[in-house]
Order: C-alpha cells, then sequence, then structure tokens
C-alpha cells in the first residue's frame, strides 16, 4: 500500500487536535503506512504540548511538527506537504476527526481514478453543548445557510466544484504548484477551481465522512463568515466564471437591503419594500427554526437556527462587498 502523508494546519487547536490525532490513530489504513503532518503557527495555549503528550503514548504513529511563521493556512498546507513523503496527501483540519475508514476510502478512490481530487461529506457537530452551539452546527448543514455545497449535506457521489479537506497525490502539488499563499481563505476552493480548469475531476463520495466541529458562538461565526465573503473577492478577481449562486445570493442580499434603506430614507413605497423583504426573509427563517426544532424535539432550533443563518448571510454578504469596495 501507498504511504498516505495527512497534513494538518493548526494554530491554537489544543481543545480539538487531540480528537483528530486518534481518530487518525484508529484508521483501518495501515498504521506504517501513513505519517501525520502538522504545521503550526506558533500554538501558545498548550497544542505543542498536546501533540508531544499524543506522540509519546502513540510511538507507532509516525508525527512530526513543522513550523509555519506566517499563521496562514495555505503557507501551513505548502509548508506541510513539502515535509511530506507519500504518495497521497489528504488534508485535515485540526478540529476535525475523520471516520476510521476516511484514509483508506480516499485513497481508494484516487487509485481508482475517480478524482484529481477526492473529498466526503462533513458530519458537523456543535463546537460545544451550549444552545446556540447547537443552533450553528445545524445551520452550518442546512441549505437555506449553505446553498447548494453538496458536501454538506448530499447522499449521492459524483463531481463536484469543491471539497473540503481533499485527498490528491503529492505529484498534483509539482505539475499545478503550491497552494495560493496570498489568499488566507478559500485556498482550497482555489486550488479545486485550478484542478478542474486543467480539465481534472474533483470527485466527492458521501461514504468519504469526517466530523467538523462548527464555531460555538455568533460573534465567532460572524468573523468566519466575513473572511468567506472577504476573501472569496479576491479568488474570483482571477477565476470569475467560477462563482456558484449560492456564493452570488448573500452579497446581493445585502446590497438590497442597503439600497432600500437609502430609498426609505426619501419614499415610504421604499420603506414597505424594505419591511416586506425583511418580513419575507425572517418568516421564512423562522418556518426554517420551527421545523427544525419539531425535527430534533430541541426548542434551541426555534430561534438559534435563524439568528445562525442570518449571521452568514449578512456577514458573508457584507465581507463580499467590502471587498469589492477596498478595491
Amino acid at each position: 500500500m501507498p504511504v498516505a502523508s495527512i497534513v494538518v494546519p493548526c494554530y491554537n487547536e489544543q481543545p480539538t487536535i487531540c480528537l483528530l490525532l486518534e481518530a487518525v490513530y484508529n484508521q483501518t489504513y495501515p498504521r506504517e503506512q501513513m505519517e501525520v503532518i502538522v504545521a503550526d503557527g506558533g500554538s501558545s495555549d498548550g497544542t505543542r504540548e498536546a501533540i508531544r503528550g499524543f506522540c509519546e503514548a502513540h510511538p507507532d504513529l509516525r508525527i512530526r511538527v513543522v513550523e509555519n511563521p506566517q499563521r496562514i493556512i495555505p503557507a501551513a498546507l505548502n509548508r506541510a506537504i513539502a515535509a511530506a513523503g507519500g504518495k497521497f496527501i489528504v488534508r485535515l483540519d485540526a478540529h476535525s476527526a475523520p471516520q476510521p475508514d476516511y484514509v483508506a476510502r480516499c485513497v481508494a478512490a484516487l487509485e481508482a481514478g475517480l478524482g484529481t481530487s477526492v473529498g466526503g461529506v462533513w458530519d458537523i457537530r456543535s463546537g460545544n453543548s451550549s444552545w446556540m452551539a447547537r443552533a450553528i452546527a445545524a445551520a452550518a448543514a442546512h441549505p437555506l445557510g449553505v446553498g447548494d455545497a453538496r458536501y454538506r449535506y448530499t447522499t449521492r457521489a459524483g463531481s463536484v466544484d469543491t471539497v473540503p479537506f481533499g485527498a490528491f497525490p503529492r505529484a498534483l502539488i509539482d505539475q499545478m504548484g503550491p497552494f495560493d499563499e496570498t489568499l488566507l481563505t478559500n485556498e482550497d476552493y482555489e486550488f479545486n477551481t485550478r484542478i478542474r480548469r486543467r480539465g481534472g475531476t474533483i470527485w466527492l463520495d458521501p461514504q468519504i465522512r469526517s466530523v467538523y466541529f462548527a464555531r460555538s458562538d455568533l460573534g465567532a461565526l460572524a468573523r468566519q463568515y466575513w473572511r468567506y465573503g472577504y476573501w472569496k473577492v479576491r479568488m474570483l478577481r482571477r477565476y470569475p466564471g467560477s462563482i456558484r449562486w449560492r456564493q452570488a445570493l448573500p452579497p446581493v442580499f445585502v446590497l438590497s437591503l442597503l439600497g432600500l434603506a437609502a430609498g426609505a430614507v426619501f419614499s415610504p413605497a421604499f420603506r414597505w419594500l424594505l419591511a416586506g423583504e425583511l418580513g419575507v426573509y425572517a418568516g421564512v427563517l423562522l418556518v426554517a427554526g420551527f421545523l427544525s426544532s419539531l425535527q430534533r424535539m430541541d426548542f434551541a432550533y426555534l430561534l438559534g437556527l435563524p439568528l445562525a443563518i442570518a449571521v452568514m448571510h449578512l456577514f458573508w454578504g457584507s465581507g463580499f462587498l467590502w471587498s469589492l469596495v477596498r478595491k
């Protein structure tokens, strides 16, 4: 079996890094054919100590830590891949936990030629047990929140525009170049866009599964989605044809709110239009929250789901528009 190099960007991930390492340790793929390379951006919260302790307790799994002084994800990926010796690269995040057959399924799909890069579906879990964290995790997997991002909910295998935590041959980096270090986020989408433009396939298999721990509060969620929107513009300047409707709707929605609010200062008609748009939007989200609360028998979703989805839309759209204004 070929060696699989598992690369992990990391910065201050002490609460979850050992969950990831434990999940890798328990993979069905032969342990002697795996290596883990963690690219750490100078963690100061005990992450390094946690990794060191795990290595001492599990000496039969090869784990290395490389430095990432730039402290950004694409640089972390490039440093880790440069240190990798495996035929295949399997990217994972420090706040994720792959299912036991994750690496085996990724390698099998690559060897079968199903995709140039392959990945699977996120099982999104809450970052803690609070009612808001539970609602955020539900919103991050809800079609109203993520549109047609199939890796969040699909049960059907097929080619897609992107996958999370992609796995690909190490030789692909030599052919296409490294991850783009001018992008602080969307580096994986940009990488997958390059693959597709060269005629490659991004393959999603819902049997390839990993747990992803969502943000725990609205403030962290807002910052995350602002970054996503802001840096999406930088990526789209290079590949304008890669935009999807799920990415275009939030900035259009925010722009419509701003336009109607400006018009409402001068005209009652605009006030009615603004009230109508907000009313319909709130109504749709409240219905989604109500249905989710019934499905899960948890009233946290009744208010929490609409709040989380609204934060995702408004901050993604605002970050996108602000990035346009900045340039």
